[in-house]
């Protein structure tokens, strides 16, 4: 009986065997992206016919949106605050209404109560 490893000619670990393994690497164009603060980007894309590179990146570094004009880089997008559902509540409604519907429902519940 032998012993030893059913895989032969590898190690535990062993990377790819190269480029036949994986086949040929397609052609590749590079494209500089420009965020707010300055940072440059140079994510790569296959180079096809119908290439379609994005108008925007999000920066790696700082996470604001990137864009190809260098001297014109998109906006940092506006965070809205956190609003509670309160503060919703408030914009649909005025202080009469509130004060309206608390009376129904104050009323609503006495009657249930019976007083």
């Amino acid at each position: 009986m032998a012993g030893g490893s059913a895989i032969r000619g590898s190690r535990v670990g062993a990377g790819p065997m190269g480029e036949a393994e994986r086949g040929e690497s397609a052609p590749r164009v590079w494209i500089s992206y420009w965020c707010a603060t300055g940072h440059e980007t140079r994510p790569s894309f296959a180079q096809d016919q119908g290439l379609a590179v994005p108008e925007t990146w999000d920066c790696p570094r700082c996470g604001l949106p990137a864009g190809q004009d260098q001297q014109n880089p998109p906006a940092a997008p506006r965070n809205e605050p956190y609003k509670t559902h309160l503060a919703y509540v408030k914009e649909r409604r005025t202080e009469a209404d509130g004060a309206a519907l608390l009376d129904e429902a104050l009323s609503a519940l006495r009657a249930r109560r019976g007083g």
